[in-house]
Formats: structure tokens, C-alpha cells, sequence
């Protein structure tokens, strides 16, 4: 049972802890609502860095944050660790794993998942890195590969073992690719000194003509340059087409020998079931300008899977943690305003800019009206990081770690604490 108390303020579900929902629960805090929360993590992931951890640079609670912790210090304000399976619209009620609660509001904040453009075997063989438990995952099979490597003598399959393919070359590819390169260069020649780590391969495969296909041509082509002088492969114009566990596959030709494949190559919304009627082609809920769903009042769709048609955006916003944030401080002054019966304010995006990093002393970053590259970047790139992370605790452990990495490049949390491998014959999640 979820046992929320009644209460006179009107009750606003909150669907989801990530960046939107985070954002608007907090731009809540002791207004005149009674404030539920549901996620089926009891933490919020700092998703940006979710790479670090994946490669040891990070240990996994110095990006997660208690939700719980989020809403103690408002006054009417709950939080529920719950599965939401469907939203009753006729009655006003919601549906979960651990029983149903009804609303007055509900803002459905869930995210997005990963797209594998209906391809079940790479769905099934491959590795992804949405949620924490699949970083640490990834750090693990990353570790195995190589002590598996060291316990063969056929050499075909210790280059399988040390040869790592990313798909997809947005941000999320790129700073993975990146800090593998980095591991490749100063880390593992000191942890497997009998070990020929030139061996190692990292192929970064783009299906475009550039990687960071979203951000400027100047901080593409620079982030192409940082790659490849670290050591990384990248092939562009290539569309991977299988992957069968031990080889990939490419529309133009191109195969791989890996027994590690990272899929990054695309997401889609992850809405909840009960307004299916909404959902555009990417599984994404249309929403008007004040972020409420197409045929409702009371029912509001935010972040990644929300999609709000305009102008600027005909596919909707970057699925990126700005909109997310912005969407969720305007609708909370939109349920007051609400309440009191004003008109609302319509959401307009404001784009600082967007940024990667490819490495020490290495990122791009692109604002509205300045585009640059290399150390600077990437000092900017950590200071907005540093600035994001949710917690004082947080921004203290990130910090020290990456002065302790960069002092002495080294990354301590290359740990096999959770052994994996891939169970290649379960069946594809439903997402």
C-alpha cells in the first residue's frame, strides 16, 4: 500500500526522480499541494557522468542522490519507491506495484530508454548505460574481458576480449570512447604489465557524417581530433545491423570481432501506460506549449518524454537535462497558477549551450554564441558538472576524485565488485 495521507491541498503525483522530476518537486517545496513522488529507485542519478563510473573514475553513490532526502523538508510532501503500470484517467488513478493512488494532478516525468530501432539481437547482445546497475555492469565486463584475456592463448579471441565497440557518437559515446582511450594509455599498461594492451581497441561507429552530430561542425570536428589522437577508431556513415555477441555487423560491409558492444546509438520516451493515445513516433508524449498532454488539463508530461512541437523544435526538445529542468521550475508556478484560476505561461526553451568531454584537458563546449575547444572547455565542463550535482556530500567526492585522477591518473574504482556476463539467452526487456 502506498498510505499517503488525505489532505485539503490539491494532490500532485509526481511520476519519476530523474532531472524534470527532481526539479519540479523541489520548485514545490511547502507550497499549497500535497506532493507525491514516484520512482522505482529510491535515488536520483546524475546521468552526465554515468560514463565515470562505467570506467572506474567514479565510485556509483557520488552521482546518486537519496529522494527521499529531496522532499524531508517539505511540509506535505511523500515519496514512494513504486512500479507505476497505468494511469486511469476516467477515474484519476494510478496504478502501481505496491497498490494505486488517485490525483488531482499527475505529471509524468518518467524519461527515455534506449531505441534499438526493433533489433532484438542487438538488444540482446549488446551493453547499455542508462541507469546505474548497467555502468557498473559495463565496469565489470570492461575488467573480465581483460583477466579472461590474460587466461587465453588464442589470440583471435583475447582481441574479441580487449576490443570495445560504441555505438552512437553523441555525447555519451564520445566521453566513453574517451575515457576508455584514457584507461587504454596510462591504466591498464600498469595493471597488466603481462598483457600486450596494444592489443586494445576502441571503434567509435556513427551512423552520420560527424560525431556529436548535435553540437556545432567546429566542436565536432575537435572532439574527431582528441579522439583520434587518443588512439580511437572511428568509422562514420556506418549503421551497425546485427550483433550476434562475437560480431558486428554493418550495412556498407565493415564487421567487428568484440565481445563487448556498448549500444548508445539512440533513445526513445519511456511513457507510461494510459496515454498511449499521445505517443509520437519516438514513444514520446505530445504535450501543448504548457507542457499538458494533448486532450487534458491534469495531466502534464515533462523532460525526455515529452514532446512539445514548434517552430524551432519540429521534433521537439534536445532529450537533455536543461529542457527537463527548465519544464519543471515553469510548471510548478503553472499548477499555482492553476489553482488560482490565472492563465498559464507557456514553456520557451533557454539554451545555454550544450558540452562534451573527451578526455584530460579535452571537451567542447558550445554556447549560443561562442564555440571553443581543449583546456578551458574543459574546466568550464567541470565547473557545470561540479554546479549540477545534486548535494554538498556529492560535489565534494567528484571533486576530490578528479583531482586525484588527474594528479596522479590513476582511477580507483576499477573494482570487480558485482561480477557480470551477459546472458545472452534471456529475453529482450520490454521497455
Amino acid at each position: 500500500m502506498l498510505n499517503i495521507p488525505d489532505s485539503s491541498n490539491p494532490r500532485v503525483v509526481i511520476i519519476g526522480g530523474g532531472f524534470a522530476g527532481v526539479s519540479l518537486a523541489r520548485k514545490l517545496k511547502n507550497k499549497n499541494f500535497q506532493v507525491v513522488l514516484l520512482d522505482k529507485h529510491n535515488y536520483h542519478n546524475f546521468q552526465p557522468l554515468m560514463y565515470q563510473v562505467a570506467t572506474g573514475g567514479l565510485e556509483s553513490g557520488s552521482i546518486a542522490y537519496p529522494l527521499r532526502k529531496i522532499v524531508k523538508e517539505h511540509k506535505e510532501a511523500f515519496f514512494r519507491m513504486a512500479l507505476v503500470e497505468k494511469i486511469d484517467t476516467e477515474n484519476k488513478k494510478i496504478t502501481t506495484d505496491i497498490g494505486t493512488i488517485y490525483y488531482d494532478y499527475v505529471v509524468i516525468a518518467t524519461g527515455s530508454t534506449n531505441n534499438y530501432f526493433g533489433n532484438t539481437q542487438i538488444e540482446k547482445n549488446s551493453m547499455v548505460m542508462k541507469t546505474i546497475p548497467e555502468a557498473l555492469n559495463i565496469r565489470s565486463l570492461i575488467l573480465e574481458n581483460f583477466e579472461l584475456a590474460l587466461q587465453t592463448n588464442d589470440m583471435q579471441q583475447r582481441k574479441a576480449l580487449m576490443n570495445f565497440v560504441i555505438v552512437g557518437a553523441g555525447p555519451t559515446g564520445v566521453e566513453l570512447a574517451g575515457a576508455l582511450a584514457e584507461m587504454k594509455n596510462a591504466v591498464f599498461p600498469k595493471d597488466y604489465p603481462d598483457l600486450d594492451i596494444s592489443m586494445m581497441e576502441i571503434n567509435l561507429v556513427q551512423g552520420s557524417e560527424n560525431i556529436l552530430d548535435a553540437m556545432s561542425r567546429k566542436s565536432s570536428k575537435a572532439a574527431e581530433k582528441f579522439l583520434k589522437n587518443l588512439g580511437v577508431k572511428i568509422h562514420l556513415k556506418t549503421i551497425v545491423t546485427n550483433y550476434d555477441g562475437t560480431k558486428v555487423e554493418t550495412k556498407n560491409g565493415l564487421t567487428f570481432e568484440t565481445q563487448a558492444v556498448i549500444w548508445s546509438a539512440g533513445v526513445k520516451g519511456a511513457p507510461v501506460n494510459g496515454v498511449d493515445a499521445s505517443l509520437d513516433r519516438a514513444a514520446r508524449i505530445k504535450v501543448n506549449e504548457f507542457n499538458q498532454v494533448e486532450g487534458f488539463t491534469d495531466i502534464f508530461a515533462i523532460g525526455d518524454v515529452a514532446a512539445m512541437y514548434g517552430d524551432k523544435y519540429q521534433y521537439g526538445h534536445p532529450m537533455m537535462a536543461q529542457p527537463a529542468i527548465q519544464q519543471g521550475t515553469l510548471l510548478a508556478e503553472n499548477l499555482e497558477r492553476l489553482t488560482k484560476k490565472q492563465s498559464l505561461k507557456k514553456f520557451v526553451y533557454n539554451d545555454k549551450g550544450s558540452m562534451a568531454t573527451i578526455g584530460r584537458n579535452k571537451a567542447v563546449v558550445d554556447l549560443p554564441k561562442l564555440h571553443f575547444n581543449g583546456v578551458f572547455a574543459w574546466f568550464v565542463w567541470m565547473f557545470v558538472h561540479l554546479f549540477s550535482l545534486i548535494g554538498f556530500k556529492n560535489k565534494t567526492l567528484v571533486f576530490w576524485s578528479w583531482v586525484y585522477n588527474y594528479f596522479v591518473f590513476d582511477r580507483e574504482s576499477r573494482v570487480i565488485i558485482r561480477p557480470f556476463r551477459k546472458n545472452r539467452d534471456a529475453k529482450p526487456t520490454e521497455n
